[in-house]
Parts: structure tokens; C-alpha cells; sequence
């Protein structure tokens, strides 16, 4: 699917599962909500949106850190915001609802952000601009997102070897199919939604897998662009990608396997007045 809206529905549909994503994806988000949150230095007593929250990785961090006046994420798919509600700590709640068509008054929050999100929107440009409505004047509009374009390790690894076996799998890989990866991009679509003060920073994470099993099995649980693509396969496909996978990743002497992740963070200040910058139609 290369259309926003069968990313969309991939996003809200294959990925409706948080334990399964958790252990795709999941375990890598709560370090790299850490990282972007130090970039953002809020400070206490803060009104924070969370918008496509996921699991609640970027909610539970700014709850435990930030000493937030009130914490809110939403979410469309009802699994995410399930595991999120389950997991997250005090003062964060979940709703479910459009990233498009925030269910929240305008000026309503000190600092809307968006964590590994952007890029399963149906239209991005829009969301920012939405979630720049939620904001103050003067408040805060940020997000982050992986590096599909080269940043990380472990998905390299995998199209490569996935290309190698099946040379169709390109068309697959995040890094054609997601534009949202790299600076430049990300830049643009906040100066565009009219936010002013945009900066974008790198934010990189260890990825270290225990062994290979750990690296390749949650390949095999059908949540992500990865994953489906693996899931489409016949055994016999599957089993040579996964031996063309093991020899070509990096094996320390105990087996276990160090990589890295890097996701690109961008922030931006609602201007002064209350004119905002309009989403392309």
C-alpha cells in the first residue's frame, strides 16, 4: 500500500495490537521519548497533547518526568489506547480520536507533540496544523520520527537481506515509502503550518537485541510494514530471508547483536497571533 490512505488503515488496523508492537517497535520508543524529551526541556506544570500515542511511550515519559499540569494522548486505534491507559502513570489519560479532528479546544494545551506518528497520518500536514490550533500562543508543537531513510540499523539490515531474497520487497521498504525521515521534510511541513523558531535535532538510541530470536521473531507477529511483508511470504521465502537476515547482521561473541536507531525531532512555536499556517489541499 503507497497511499496515505492504506498507510492509515495499516496504522490503525494491523497496528491495533499493543503487545505485539511493543515488542516490534515499542521497546525503542520509550528510550528515544527520553531523549526528545530532554531536547524539549518544558518546564513543570504544563499542559502536554499527545497526538497519535501509540502504546503511550511519549505520555508515561512526560508524566514520570515533567511534573505535568495534565497529560492527555489520543489515539484512533482502541488497542493502543488500551495498553496505554493500562501502562502510563498519573496525571496521563487516553482518548480515542483523529489526529485530523482533535476533540480539544483551541489553545487548550501548553505543547502538542507526536511521537513516531507523522509518517502513519493520512495527511500530515494537516495534523500539525491541528495540533498547532490546540496550542497557545507561544506554546510548543514538536514530534519525532525514526530515520527510515538510513538511521535505523536493524530495519537496514532487514530490507537489504529482504531485497537480496526478493527483489520486489523494495517497494516495500520505509524508507520509499515514508517521506517523513529526514530533516528537510520535517522542517518544511512546520514552517509551512506556520510555527516559527523550527529546529530539528537527531535523537539516537542503542538497539541491542539479546540474540538473534530476539531480533527476528517479532518480524513474524504481522504488526508494521516489516512484519506484514514477512507475513506475505511463502515458508520457504521466509526461512531464506530469515538465514540471509542472521548472517548479515553484526553477532558479538555472546550472541547477542548492537545496533543503533535514530529518529529526527522537530519543534516549533505558535506565533503570537492567532493566524496559523494552512495544510496544502
Amino acid at each position: 500500500m503507497g497511499d496515505r490512505e492504506g498507510v492509515e488503515e495499516q496504522r490503525v488496523g494491523m497496528w491495533a495490537a499493543g503487545d505485539a508492537y511493543d515488542r516490534y517497535m515499542g521497546r525503542w520508543s520509550r528510550p528515544v521519548a527520553g531523549g526528545f524529551v530532554t531536547w524539549l526541556d518544558a518546564g513543570a506544570g504544563l499542559r502536554w497533547l499527545d497526538v497519535g500515542c501509540g502504546t503511550g511511550a511519549l505520555a508515561a515519559t512526560v508524566a514520570a518526568r515533567c511534573r505535568p499540569r495534565a497529560v492527555v494522548g489520543v489515539d484512533r486505534s482502541v488497542g493502543f489506547v488500551a495498553s496505554a491507559g493500562a501502562a502510563a502513570p498519573e496525571p496521563a489519560r487516553f482518548v480515542v480520536a483523529d489526529a485530523l479532528a482533535l476533540p480539544v479546544h483551541d489553545q487548550a494545551y501548553d505543547l502538542a507533540v507526536s511521537g513516531l506518528a507523522l509518517n502513519f497520518l493520512p495527511d500530515p500536514a494537516a495534523a500539525v496544523v491541528e495540533a498547532a490550533r490546540a496550542v497557545r500562543c507561544g506554546g510548543t508543537v514538536a514530534a519525532y520520527v525514526w530515520d527510515y531513510a538510513g538511521g535505523m540499523g536493524f530495519l537496514r539490515a532487514f530490507w537489504e537481506a529482504a531485497v537480496q531474497v526478493d527483489p520486489s520487497a523494495a517497494v516495500q521498504d520505509e524508507s520509499r515509502r515514508f517521506r517523513l525521515c529526514r530533516p528537510d521534510p520535517l522542517r518544511a511541513l512546520w514552517v509551512r503550518a506556520g510555527l516559527e523558531d523550527v529546529a530539528v535535532a537527531p535523537i539516537e538510541v542503542d538497539t541491542v537485541f539479546a540474540g538473534f530470536p530476539d531480533l527476528w521473531e517479532p518480524f513474524l507477529a504481522g504488526q508494521g510494514p516489516a512484519p506484514a511483508y514477512v507475513a506475505s511470504l511463502a515458508p520457504a521465502l521466509r526461512d531464506r530471508l530469515r538465514d540471509t537476515l542472521g548472517r548479515a547482521v553484526p553477532t558479538r561473541p555472546d550472541g547477542s547483536i548492537a545496533l543503533t536507531a535514530r529518529a529526527w525531532a522537530v519543534r516549533g512555536r505558535r506565533p503570537g497571533g492567532t493566524a496559523l499556517g494552512r495544510a496544502p489541499g
